[in-house]
C-alpha cells in the first residue's frame, strides 16, 4: 500500500472519531506544509469556516523568521483562537488530521488552548 493512501485512510480514521465525539462542536482543523501552517475552526453543522489563520498572513509574515517552526505555530494558535473567541466560539475539537500530535501541531494547540479555546 502506497504512502498516499495510508496518510488518507489515518485522516479518515481521526476524522470519524472525532464526528463520534464532538457533539456538534466545531473542529479546529491542522494543515503542515513544509514552509508553513494553516489552522481553521469549521462548524460541520453549518458547513462553514468560523475563524482561520495561517502563516502566509502579512501580519504574522513580517513577524516571523520562518513559516515552518514551532514559534510560528504558536502564533497561528494564539491567532485563530483570538478570531474564534470574537465569533462566539469557546470551545472545539482538534482535528489534526494524518499528523501525529507532536512538534508544530502541538505547539499550534498548546497556543490555540492558551488563547481560550477549550478542548
Amino acid at each position: 500500500m502506497g504512502s498516499q493512501v495510508s496518510v488518507t485512510r489515518r485522516a479518515g480514521r481521526v476524522r470519524r472519531k472525532l464526528k463520534a465525539v464532538a457533539n456538534g462542536q466545531p473542529r479546529l482543523s491542522v494543515y503542515r506544509s513544509s514552509k508553513n501552517i494553516y489552522a481553521q475552526v469549521i462548524d460541520d453543522t453549518k458547513g462553514h469556516t468560523v475563524a482561520a489563520a495561517s502563516t502566509l498572513e502579512k501580519d504574522l509574515k513580517g513577524q516571523l523568521k520562518n513559516g515552518s517552526d514551532v514559534e510560528a505555530a504558536k502564533a497561528v494558535g494564539k491567532l485563530v483562537a483570538e478570531r474564534a473567541k470574537k465569533a462566539g466560539v469557546s470551545s472545539v475539537v482538534l482535528d489534526r488530521g494524518a499528523y501525529l500530535y507532536h512538534g508544530r501541531v502541538k505547539a499550534l494547540a498548546d497556543a490555540a488552548r492558551e488563547g481560550g479555546l477549550e478542548f
